[in-house]
């Protein structure tokens, strides 16, 4: 308001009142998001579509040469981890993560920086099954997906007779496959890689934000679906326990995929590191894994 004209003259009342007109609040009419709501509560995960392979305050468990330690994780997410902790690994050690309930990866060092160390994880899925069973099962599937892969044909003169080995102290056998499904959840239906499966619970790997507590379905083929309970998610890995017990043998019916060359996330890439690293995991390819099989279902 000009108080100059006002007393002078050159603006009327009717041009410039000495009240200004309030602005009203509130909802708009054409619109809903002019009114500010409260939050109850604080977010209890990351909704946003921002990156979430840098975590906070998230702590795990890792095995290392028989022993456990508590570590930090720092980044967890398409392969890899980053893990802070006291303990005292070598290049190429192998190491077992713990995230959960049905969450162990088996990883490999990559590098080590201080207390930081660079974890690969494997990447076949891990068929947490007795190994006899898991032999067996690797076979039918190998015969129905992959028919190039021919096996001997059976009635050939049995083996010399083998030690007993107790099967807890067995290798299973390593396998180049990959099982991936879908998880149906929040009425929608996302991508999966099956991390481990097991007859109570399996981890899987997703983009997806899935809310923890939630009974979504994950789906493996037509004839293997499995009602799930969503037990924790860190970073993109989800531990999942089963409503009931998965038989392996509905495997036989999948049709899981060969690993890929694969392109380790940016923080598995020490500082000096070659652009090329090198494979140390020792994996098979699907025809040494068929001699694999055949001399250890004749043990």
């Amino acid at each position: 308001m000009n108080i100059r004209a006002k007393i002078y003259g050159g603006v009327s009342a009717a041009e410039e009142p000495l009240l200004q007109a309030k602005r009203p609040k509130g909802t708009k009419a054409d619109t809903l998001h002019s009114v500010t709501v409260e939050r109850e509560a604080r977010r209890r995960n990351n909704a946003r579509s921002e990156d979430r392979h840098r975590l906070t305050d998230e702590h795990a468990r890792l095995t290392h040469d028989g022993q456990d330690f508590e570590v930090e994780l720092i980044n967890l997410s398409g392969g890899g981890a980053m893990v802070k902790g006291a303990f005292e690994p070598l290049m190429w050690d192998r190491v077992e993560l713990h995230l959960g309930n049905h969450g162990t990866i088996e990883c490999a060092v990559r590098w080590i920086r201080d207390d930081c160390v660079g974890l690969e994880f494997a990447h076949e899925t891990r068929l947490d099954w007795p190994s006899d069973q898991v032999a067996i099962v690797l076979r039918h599937v190998i015969e129905r997906t992959f028919p190039h892969i021919e096996f001997p044909e059976s009635g050939e003169k049995p083996p010399e007779p083998q030690p007993e080995i107790d099967d807890e102290h067995r290798a299973a056998p390593r396998h180049p496959l990959v099982w991936n499904g879908t998880l149906h959840h929040d009425y929608q239906s996302s991508p999966v890689r099956v991390r481990n499966i097991s007859r109570t619970g399996a981890m899987i790997e997703t983009s997806a934000t899935v809310r923890v507590g939630t009974e979504p379905l994950l789906e493996l083929t037509e004839a293997a679906s499995l009602s799930v309970t969503v037990e924790w998610a860190v970073g993109d890995q989800v531990g999942l326990r089963f409503h009931s017990p998965f038989e392996m043998e509905m495997l036989n019916e999948t049709r899981p995929s060969v690993v890929s060359d694969w392109t380790p996330p940016s923080y598995l890439y020490p500082d000096t590191a070659a652009a090329h690293i090198e494979d140390h995991w020792g994996r098979l390819d699907l025809y040494q894994l068929r001699d694999e099989l055949e001399g250890f279902l004749k043990r």
